[in-house]
């Protein structure tokens, strides 16, 4: 059977529909963010549009690299100088597209990032909390994981690193809040939201004085870690929508 191809730009539409990217006010612009060939029939994603990313596409034949971390963030430099001109450089030099999707790919209920995350970890979502309804807020699913060890347990197992618990690990699960990558900042929202545990991806110093005095058991559980799994489901989706080869590649970020 031969390979299927589809329109770089109808696939573009079809991706800014699904995640509903005009709802968001984001740090950086979704969608298509380098232009490449017009028929695409070997999709890669990845968590992050680094260089080692974009090497290892190529050598997969990506026509289209499709990541959460993008290019042109509000604030940078806007200057197509140093790593910035590297990157495009490769890109453009095979013609190869970019697309990136942030806040839309960490919301969506199927795809997202905190969809894929709960799913993962058996959290059963209830409601949102925070600006944008971007923290989740729900429960473990499974009854018997039901300490703040045994949560840390459960996230050691399924995303293969050891989360740095801030907290009493005997401390008993209630609601549980999450919001995967750098949102140790919903922390306060989540505690309004009557969460007595938190996870993302990342901590910071201010956020662990927080949580021990609010008694709110913090997880940090990193920040590429967490935000694996959403960019991988909507890959496999777009595979199966469009018959086009679709290809995970995973670059090890500690962070």
């Amino acid at each position: 059977m031969s390979q299927k191809t589809i329109d770089r730009d109808d696939l573009a539409k079809y991706m800014a529909r699904t995640l509903d990217i005009t709802r968001f006010r984001d740090f950086c612009p979704n969608g298509l963010q380098v232009e490449g060939r017009k028929e695409i029939k070997t999709l890669v994603t990845g968590v992050t549009a680094s260089q080692a990313l974009l090497e290892a596409a190529i050598q997969k034949g990506a026509d289209a690299i499709l990541v959460h971390h993008g290019y042109f963030w509000r604030g940078e430099d806007a200057r197509v100088i140093g790593q910035k001109h590297k990157r495009l450089k490769i890109l453009l030099a095979n013609d190869v597209n970019l697309f990136a999707y942030h806040l839309p790919l960490d919301m969506h209920v199927e795809f997202g990032n905190n969809a894929q995350l709960a799913h993962r970890l058996g959290l059963r979502a209830e409601s949102r909390f925070g600006e944008d309804d971007l923290g989740w807020l729900g429960v473990m699913a499974d009854a018997s994981i039901s300490t703040v060890a045994d949560l840390a347990q459960q996230v050691e197992r399924q995303l293969g690193r050891r989360p740095l618990v801030i907290g009493d690990p005997a401390q008993k699960l209630g609601p549980v809040a999450w919001c995967t990558g750098a949102a140790q900042s919903l922390l306060g929202d989540a505690i309004a939201a009557g969460a007595n545990v938190y996870l993302s991806g990342e901590i910071s110093e201010p956020t662990v004085h927080l949580a021990r005095e609010s008694g709110v058991a913090y997880l940090a559980c990193g920040h590429h870690a967490t935000e694996r799994y959403g960019v991988q489901a909507l890959g496999e989706h777009l595979a199966a929508q469009f018959g086009i080869a679709h290809h995970f590649l995973d670059i090890d970020n500690p962070v």
